[in-house]
């Protein structure tokens, strides 16, 4: 970034403090300019940047980079971040606030494990998890759907109102039985709100708020919270 650039950084970054704040670098008729957006996420451990802002961004030139705050935290790279950087095609700046040390990085391909990933509701969390399973071990490429922060609470019955449109259909009311079947478990919510693979002899991979995904034996707890288990209509066929 030009030095004008990242000083408009440090003030949308002063301004933000402590949430995180987000934006864009844009060339504007041959100049680079910094655009600042909203972050519109509920909490304060990450951004959502609106598709509103991003399109605005856009109609004034070509968008070459995002950039973010880590507010009271190193620049470094979370998982989130790198993820979310492959998805947009895009390099992005981090600067860490009030420290103001900046790194960046680039798309290079990189996935986040199966198991052991870090939680990033919207970007490394259940419904992730499962759409990179399906993508990894079967070539499947999901549906995925928008979700705000704590959709479970705002009386949004995502998984329920979603799971046919994905290419599932539901098999048990109770209990999974072959690999690749999903269970809709809720968890200290109103709605379905968890979900897991299935992965035969009786292990489940799930990636729960606040933990590191994990591979788990299915039952008990797990299959008290239970209520309903899915299969790719594809798969029901070839039965």
């Amino acid at each position: 970034m030009r030095r004008e650039t990242l000083l408009a950084v440090r003030e949308h970054a002063q301004r933000d403090y402590p949430r995180e704040a987000c934006g864009l670098v844009v060339i504007v008729k041959g100049r680079e300019r910094y655009v600042p957006c909203r972050n519109v996420a509920a909490g304060t451990e990450h951004f959502v940047m609106p598709a509103e802002d991003y399109a605005a961004a856009e109609d004034l030139g070509e968008v070459i980079a995002l950039v973010h705050t880590h507010p009271d935290a190193p620049a470094t790279p979370s998982e989130a971040d790198r993820v979310s950087c492959e998805g947009s095609g895009l390099p992005w700046h981090i600067l860490s606030w009030p420290a103001d040390d900046l790194q960046s990085i680039e798309p290079v391909g990189y996935q986040a494990p199966l198991v052991g990933r870090e939680f990033a509701h919207g970007v490394l969390d259940c419904y992730a998890l499962i759409r990179d399973w399906y993508r990894r071990e079967r070539g499947i490429e999901l549906l995925d759907f928008e979700r705000r922060d704590n959709w479970w609470n705002r009386g949004d019955d995502l998984y329920m109102q979603h799971y046919a449109e994905a290419g599932f259909v539901v098999v048990s009311q109770d209990h999974p039985e072959q690999g690749g079947d999903v269970i809709l478990m809720q968890l200290r919510s109103k709605v379905p709100n968890h979900a897991a693979i299935y992965l035969g002899d009786g292990l489940m991979l799930h990636h729960q708020h606040g933990r590191l995904s994990s591979r788990d034996v299915y039952g008990g707890y797990w299959q008290e919270i239970t209520r309903c288990v899915l299969r790719l209509k594809c798969d029901v066929a070839l039965e």
